[in-house]
């Protein structure tokens, strides 16, 4: 079995076995917009033992693979932007407008018993204004640009330049959006619902932890297998 190294980065982690974000999400490490640290790091930042971390990593690995969990590291770029826009941006074109009705509603009606309903509304629509522009870019820029590297036969020329100038933009907006994820998720105290809540109110709390698994899944599948891929290929040439 391969030895697992705390100077690793948390996205390399997830990139190289799927199921070890299960292990980071119950720990609250960030694989996705801050996939880029090391382990070690991202133990210290968390006040975790590293070496804890390591040992449930391990049977994490003993364990399994999860049939839930795809494989983004042994898919082509094609594949792979493919499956984003089918599966991730398919889910956030249904869940925003959902959500953003039920954000609405639950603030509206309980925001004099939690005040703090205002802000997770506020911080709804923010992921919201910033996922709708971020996805169409993606969809009518970037991965059609990915999707020609891997077709030619030799370097290209784009109008962007480079392929990591829309890259380092779509970085950018993925911490923008982790933001805004964190903030709904301190503001609902992990989403956890107060004993007096509505079903309305249980069943948004729910949805919203949903959609911050799914952005987990949805951001590391960009920033730490399909990005850096893409940015190599072109320097491949």
């Amino acid at each position: 079995m391969q030895t697992l190294d705390a100077k690793t980065t948390v996205g390399n982690f997830v990139r190289d076995n799927p199921d070890r974000a299960r292990v980071f999400e119950s720990l609250r490490i960030d694989y996705c917009c801050g996939g880029k640290v090391s382990l070690d790091q991202a133990c210290k930042k968390r006040g975790l033992d590293v070496t804890a971390v390591l040992q449930r990593l391990e049977q994490c690995d003993q364990s399994g693979r999860s049939e839930s969990l795809i494989d983004a590291d042994s898919m082509t770029l094609t594949e792979l932007a493919d499956h984003i826009e089918a599966t991730h941006h398919a889910y956030l074109k249904e869940e925003l407008p959902r959500l953003d009705s039920m954000t609405e509603k639950v603030a509206r009606v309980h925001g004099e018993h939690e005040p703090r309903l205002a802000q997770t509304r506020q911080a709804f629509l923010a992921l919201k204004a910033e996922l709708e522009p971020h996805m169409m870019k993606e969809e009518r820029i970037l991965f059609p640009i990915i999707r020609q590297l891997e077709q030619a036969d030799g370097p290209l020329q784009f109008h962007c330049g480079s392929v990591a100038n829309p890259i380092r933009q779509m970085e950018h907006e993925h911490d923008q959006a982790g933001n805004a994820l964190a903030i709904l998720s301190e503001s609902t105290d992990r989403y956890t619902p107060p004993d007096w809540a509505c079903n309305t109110y249980r069943a948004m709390l729910d949805s919203l932890a949903r959609l911050e698994s799914d952005m987990h899944q949805h951001v590391h599948k960009e920033n730490n297998v399909l990005f850096p891929k893409a940015i190599r290929m072109e320097a491949q040439g």
